[in-house]
């Protein structure tokens, strides 16, 4: 048997952290056994649905190197399929049409609420043997409504979960065509994944009350059912629900965020599955590993701090290059320009260890392609009288001394001997004329980096 997966996002906003894992999760198990990941866009949602989201969508799976081997399949476009099967249901006995209003059917749930029932369709169009139904109403258009199993139950070994069991006397006849003859998501999920030879499906938890009713349907229609795998749901730091307070933000605003995703993608593959105490590894490692066997039961958290760690990590292991495009993107889109030296993979050497994010690392290059203005506060802090005259021997200099790293530390070595002072007393002076700040790496690899005309005119600003 060739394993299908697939991961079907609705277009009604971004791709988020969830379903970024559902995706990843999808993908690798795909991966790892040989088979074959299908990208199917569920867009029936006509209100919400967007192609802002559908871009997004892509976009993230593109950025996070989750490439599909089929698709992106679109449900609009499989609108003649859906209404296919519908005939055969209604035909077959296995759907039938229902007439009742919104009101009725409001009406009905109330009275069932006052008794102290489970609010439901109580089933009044259904047809069974020697029932009479109600006369067809004028000028109201039918839902299509399926016609579930009454008795016995409904369940199956989830390969995260365990044995799931629904009585299907608890599971009422589900719409699946609306009145104006667009089918519903259920019943589309069920046509797709048949059409498509789905044989595993993996997905969040909170899908795990539409499994029945999709089960139900797949064997009216006599098709062999997939393997169901529900994911449990990610919640924040503080145990609620994940929103955009935690962090649950577009993945590509952690891409603008300054990100890398192989950083992101190593999180998420840790993010409710294990294997033994392993937390950095590369996504072909990952892809080796997986399986669902080892995805956790409970909940997993977010944490926003383990991400920033596992972000820094992978800068520091980055090709200089690369970030150098990257950091560049970064800095190009506020206006930087970087016409003038040092050449910014230099930069970036010299400070991607310093950094945990992107953007923090084109801060850090930024203070070298612009005018610096120093904080007045940290000018009288540090550009004090007793270290002045040091500053403007400093000056003098600078101006005819081997320009590279070596022969700038040991010129300013010699000051501090002669003049009797600490490193900290002349280098922060200096990172304050030169960068504006008082944290750097060494003085004189900063220094370096600068052509000395740069250095000369930052600093006479002041002496």
């Amino acid at each position: 048997m060739t394993i299908r997966t697939r991961f079907a996002p609705s277009p009604t906003g971004y791709l988020h952290i969830g379903g970024a894992r559902t995706a990843l999760f999808s993908w690798a198990y795909a991966r790892r056994l040989h088979g074959t990941f299908i990208l199917r866009i569920e867009d029936t949602d006509l209100e919400r649905s967007s192609e802002a989201s559908v871009k997004a969508i892509l976009d993230g799976m593109s950025w996070l190197n989750l490439d599909y081997d089929e698709g992106p399949y679109y449900q609009m476009q499989r609108m003649d399929r859906y209404k296919e099967v519908l005939a055969q249901m209604l035909a077959a006995g296995h759907a039938y049409h229902c007439y009742t209003t919104p009101e009725e059917l409001e009406a009905m749930r109330e009275s069932m609420r006052v008794r102290g029932d489970k609010p439901r369709y109580d089933g009044r169009w259904r047809p069974e043997p020697g029932k009479v139904l109600p006369d067809i109403p004028e000028g109201i258009k039918p839902v299509v409504r399926f016609k579930n199993p009454l008795e016995g139950v409904t369940a199956w070994d989830d390969m995260v979960k365990g044995r799931i069991v629904f009585e299907n006397s608890e599971l009422d006849d589900l719409i699946i065509a609306r009145p104006d003859g667009t089918p519903t998501y259920n019943f589309c999920v069920v046509v797709d994944d048949l059409d498509m030879n789905i044989t595993h499906v993996i997905r969040g938890d909170d899908h795990v009350n539409n499994t029945p009713r999709q089960i139900n349907i797949l064997k009216a229609l006599g098709a062999s059912l997939p393997q169901y795998a529900h994911v449990p749901m990610i919640l924040g730091s503080d145990g609620e629900r994940l929103s955009k307070r935690h962090g649950a933000v577009s993945v590509m605003q952690y891409a603008e965020d300054g990100f890398l995703p192989e950083a992101l993608v190593n999180y998420l593959s840790r993010l409710g599955w294990s294997h033994g105490d392993e937390e950095i590894f590369q996504i072909e490692q990952f892809v080796e590993w997986f399986d669902l066997e080892h995805i956790s039961k409970s909940a997993a958290q977010f944490n926003p701090e383990k991400l920033r760690w596992l972000n820094q990590h992978y800068i520091k292991l980055a090709d200089n290059a690369r970030l150098a495009e990257l950091t560049g993107e970064h800095l190009l889109s506020r206006g930087v320009q970087l016409k003038v030296a040092p050449r910014l993979e230099d930069v970036i050497a010299l400070y991607k260890g310093r950094v945990a994010t992107l953007v923090e690392l084109a801060d850090e290059a930024e203070v070298f392609y612009i005018d610096v203005h120093p904080e007045q506060a940290l000018i009288d802090e540090h550009l004090v009288p007793e270290v002045m005259p040091v500053l403007r021997e400093l000056s003098l200099r600078l101006a005819d001394v081997e320009w590279d790293a070596p022969h700038l530390a040991a010129l300013i070595k010699e000051l501090l001997a002669t003049h009797q002072l600490k490193m900290p007393k002349l280098a922060m002076p200096l990172r304050v004329m030169l960068v504006g700040q008082t944290q750097t790496p060494s003085v004189d690899a900063v220094l370096a980096l600068f052509n000395r005309e740069t250095v000369l005119a930052r600093m006479n600003r002041y002496l």
